[in-house]
């Protein structure tokens, strides 16, 4: 490889998003913020002063339009990284449960 080219690690490709996601924060307070880019298993919204730290875990929800109806989704995800201009979360895979 040659100088300063970079190697993208992601499991997951990115697609640029423009929606609004409602991000519970651990001290209970719900945000409105905006998704700059989404993937299966991440996001990076937009956020100001959240006060989130590095592992802290969050609650997503966010609408997927599926054309003629549209679904909520809730995610638990954990902050990966604090920005000056976002975080950004993984969020948690999807499990089966029986019961």
């Amino acid at each position: 490889m040659g100088k300063g080219s970079t190697v993208e690690r992601r499991l997951h490709t990115r697609h640029r998003a423009r929606t609004t996601v409602y991000i519970t924060v651990p001290q209970g307070q719900r945000r409105l913020c905006k998704a700059v880019n989404l993937s299966a298993t991440g996001v990076f919204i937009e956020t100001t002063n959240l006060g989130l730290r590095k592992g802290e875990q969050v609650v997503l929800s966010f609408a997927i339009d599926l054309g003629a109806i549209t679904k909520v989704h809730r995610r638990t995800a954990v902050v990966a990284h604090v920005s000056r201009g976002g975080t950004g979360l993984l969020m948690e895979a999807y499990s089966t449960r029986s019961g």
